[in-house]
C-alpha cells in the first residue's frame, strides 16, 4: 500500500504539470520544459514521503537496483524476488491509478481538440527522434545516474534523503530528457499507457506500443547497472 500510494502521487502530481503545460486552454499551456522537470522533482519529492514506510521506491528500476546491489528495500524487508515482484505490482498499480486521478483533474482539457501525440504524451514518454536502439542506450544511462546516485548517496553523510532525489531527477531531466522524455522508471510510463489505452479519451490515437518495450527495459537495465556499480563503489 505505501508503494501504491507513492506512485499514485507520483504520476497525479507528474502527469498533471505535464498536462499543465500541454494541454489546451490549460493555465499553464505552453509552460515548457523547465516547468516540467521541476514538476516531476517534486512530484519524487513529495511521492518519496508518502512512501516511507516500504523505502520509496516509486520505481522498478529502483527495486531492481537495489536488488542487484544486496541492498535491503526497506527495513525487515529483504531483497528477495518476491518482494521484488511485489514491489514492481504495487509500482505499477500505484502509476496507474495516479494517472486515473490526473485524467479526471484535466477532463475538461482533454476533451478539448489537441493532437492524439501530445494527449498521449501527458501519459505516457516518446522520443523526439525514433531511433529503438539510440533511445534505450539514453534510458538506460538516464536511469543509471538515478539508481546509482541513490545507492551512493546513501553512504555519504549528505543527509539530503527524498529532496536530493527530487534534485537529482530534475537534473535528469534537464541535461539527458530531451531525447525520451526520460521515463527513467517502466512504472511510470506502462501505467499511465496502459491507462490511455483503456481511458475513454476524446480524439485518443495509438497508445504507441511499438515503442513501449523501450521506457521499460531501458531503465531495468540502467538499474541493474546502477545498483551493481554502485555496490562496488561503495559498499555496506
Amino acid at each position: 500500500m505505501s508503494e501504491v500510494l507513492g506512485t499514485a502521487v507520483l504520476l497525479l502530481l507528474g502527469g498533471g504539470v505535464v498536462a499543465t503545460a500541454i494541454l489546451p486552454k490549460s493555465k499553464g499551456f505552453n509552460g515548457g520544459w523547465v516547468l516540467i522537470t521541476f514538476g516531476w522533482g517534486f512530484a519524487v519529492f513529495a511521492g518519496v514521503y508518502v512512501a516511507f514506510k516500504s523505502g520509496a521506491h516509486l520505481n522498478p528500476a529502483v527495486t531492481i537496483g537495489l536488488f542487484a546491489a544486496g541492498r535491503d528495500f526497506a527495513p525487515d524487508v529483504d531483497p528477495t524476488v518476491v518482494n521484488m515482484l511485489g514491489y514492481f505490482a504495487a509500482e505499477l498499480l500505484g502509476a496507474f491509478i495516479g494517472a486515473l486521478l490526473m485524467f479526471v483533474a484535466f477532463k475538461s482539457h482533454f476533451d478539448e481538440d489537441a493532437d492524439a501525440g501530445t494527449k498521449l504524451a501527458v501519459f505516457s514518454t516518446g522520443p523526439a527522434i525514433r531511433s529503438y536502439g539510440w533511445n534505450f542506450g539514453t534510458e538506460v544511462i538516464g536511469t543509471f545516474v538515478l539508481v546509482f546516485w541513490i545507492i551512493v548517496s546513501g553512504m555519504t553523510p549528505s543527509g539530503l534523503g527524498p529532496l536530493g532525489v527530487a534534485l537529482v531527477v530534475v537534473s535528469i531531466g534537464m541535461s539527458l530528457g530531451g531525447p525520451t522524455g526520460y521515463a527513467i522508471n517502466p512504472a511510470r510510463d506502462l501505467g499511465p499507457r496502459i491507462a490511455h489505452f483503456l481511458l475513454p479519451i476524446k480524439g485518443k490515437g495509438s497508445s504507441d506500443w511499438a515503442y513501449s518495450w523501450v521506457p521499460v527495459l531501458g531503465p531495468l537495465v540502467g538499474g541493474v547497472l546502477g545498483g551493481l556499480l554502485g555496490d562496488w563503489y561503495a559498499p555496506v
